[in-house]
C-alpha cells in the first residue's frame, strides 16, 4: 500500500541530496521515478533539484496551475515513486493532488522540504503535508552556532538578523542559517 511521506528539516539538513539518492536507488533497480520541484525555486534553474554538494538532476517544474495528479497519471508507464523537492512551496491543491497519486494510483510519494519559515511559522505547504502525510520524518542538522539540533531558520539582511518581511525570498547560506531555538532568539553578535 502506497503512502505519502513528508521528510522535513532545516536548511542544510541534506534534504535534496537524500531525494537525489532515493531517485538514484530506484533507477539503479530499473524502476521509474518522477521528480518534481516548484518553479518558484530557480536558484539552480527552473525544474532542477540541486544539492549544495554539487549533484543535480532535471525535475518537472510545479507552477501554480500545475496538476500533479494529472501529470503522473498521463505518463505512458506510471512511475514506481514520485519525489518532490521544496515541499514547503506546494499549495493546498498540490498536496491534495499528491494524496490522489497515493490513494488512487497506489504510487508512493516522498516530499522533502522545510517545516517553518524565518518568522517561525509553518509554511502553507508544510502545514498541509503535516495534515495529510502517512509518515512524517525529521531530517536533522546542527545549529551553525552550537552543537544543538537546528530547529529554526534565521534570516539575515545586511549581516543583521531579521524577523519580518517577505515570507518567500529564495536564497541560500548568504541569506539564511539553520539555528537552534536559543540562537534564533539570541543570535551571536557579528
Amino acid at each position: 500500500m502506497a503512502q505519502l511521506y513528508f521528510r522535513y528539516g532545516a536548511m542544510n539538513a541534506s534534504k535534496s541530496i537524500q531525494l537525489l539518492t532515493v531517485a538514484h536507488n530506484y533507477e539503479q533497480s530499473g524502476k521509474k521515478v518522477m521528480v518534481f520541484a516548484p518553479a518558484i525555486d530557480d536558484r539552480f534553474g527552473v525544474g532542477k533539484v540541486a544539492s549544495r554538494v554539487g549533484i543535480s538532476r532535471e525535475a518537472v517544474p510545479i507552477a501554480e496551475q500545475s496538476d500533479l495528479y494529472e501529470a503522473v497519471a498521463a505518463e505512458a508507464s506510471l512511475p514506481h515513486c514520485v519525489l518532490v523537492d521544496e515541499g514547503q512551496f506546494l499549495s493546498p491543491q498540490h498536496v491534495q493532488q499528491l494524496v490522489r497519486v497515493v490513494d488512487e494510483l497506489d504510487i508512493p510519494v516522498i516530499v522533502y522540504g522545510l517545516l517553518k519559515n524565518f518568522k517561525n511559522e509553518l509554511f502553507v505547504g508544510s502545514a498541509h503535508l503535516l495534515c495529510e502525510a502517512d509518515k512524517i520524518e525529521e531530517i536533522k542538522t546542527v545549529c551553525v552556532y552550537c552543537n544543538k539540533k537546528a530547529t529554526h531558520i534565521l534570516k539575515y539582511k545586511n549581516g543583521k538578523p531579521v524577523y519580518t518581511g517577505e515570507t518567500i525570498e529564495i536564497g541560500g547560506n548568504e541569506t539564511y542559517s539553520s539555528v537552534c531555538r536559543r540562537h534564533y532568539y539570541h543570535p551571536p553578535a557579528e
